[in-house]
């Protein structure tokens, strides 16, 4: 397995993939953006990653490494690559499939359940994703469902919190791969998104508790697992 990562800010890495990828002794090669913007060909990756970040899909303006990306993205679909995003990346794979990412009407911090909203016998992705589980949020925007794409499952701050198209491509506003490090490196390097909110929870609610992470990687596991198969 040969895995590329698009990385945005140096304190949102793999987190919990990263041993699930080690445990398939996959080959795992990164562009930071916020380093050296280089993009592989397609031919030097079967997987693609898009992490998470502080910026908008929208902020080609400032940051027009942005275009190149989503360009990137929407050719690794097109080739048949397994893509994953998360949180920001997500966001980038919607808009690289020509799907709206807006500003959503509550940030979404801490730890706040989704429900599954697909049926579990209609794709693969879905049979992976609970009912309902409690999960972790750092996000402000949210997505259009983007076209062909099914839509996995919301949560009362956010209606569009994951989608899939076809049965290689995911993206989850929710972040399944955060551990107790990764969450304090967000709290850290992000205070200014702790502001007072109906869905943000204070930084001593969301590192309380390290049995939270645990369950929350059961969830991971079961969604790479599908990705795999």
């Amino acid at each position: 397995m040969r895995v590329h990562v698009f990385q945005h800010a140096s304190f949102e890495g793999l987190g919990a993939i990263e041993p699930w990828l080690a445990a398939r002794n996959a080959q795992i090669a990164w562009t930071r953006f916020f380093d050296d913007p280089h993009i592989p060909g397609l031919d030097c990756y079967d997987w693609l990653i898009v992490m998470g970040g502080p910026m908008s899909a929208n902020d080609e303006a400032a940051l027009p490494w942005l275009r190149d990306e989503k360009r990137a993205i929407a050719a690794a679909i097109d080739a048949g690559k397994t893509v994953l995003g998360v949180c920001l990346g997500a966001q980038l794979i919607a808009s690289a499939l020509g799907a709206k990412v807006t500003p959503n009407r509550e940030r979404e911090i801490g730890w706040f359940p989704i429900e599954r909203v697909a049926d579990p016998a209609a794709h693969p992705i879905a049979r992976a994703f609970p009912a309902r589980a409690e999960v972790f949020h750092w996000h402000g925007e949210t997505v259009e469902l983007p076209p062909g794409a099914l839509h996995l499952a919301r949560s009362e701050a956010c209606e569009m919190q994951a989608f899939a198209l076809g049965p290689r491509v995911i993206g989850m506003q929710f972040h399944l791969e955060t551990t107790p490090e990764s969450a304090a490196a967000l709290v850290r390097h992000c205070p200014e998104d702790l502001g007072a909110g109906r869905y943000v929870h204070s930084s001593d609610e969301m590192l309380r508790d390290a049995a939270r992470f645990a369950r929350l990687h059961e969830v991971l596991e079961a969604m790479l697992d599908a990705l795999e198969a």
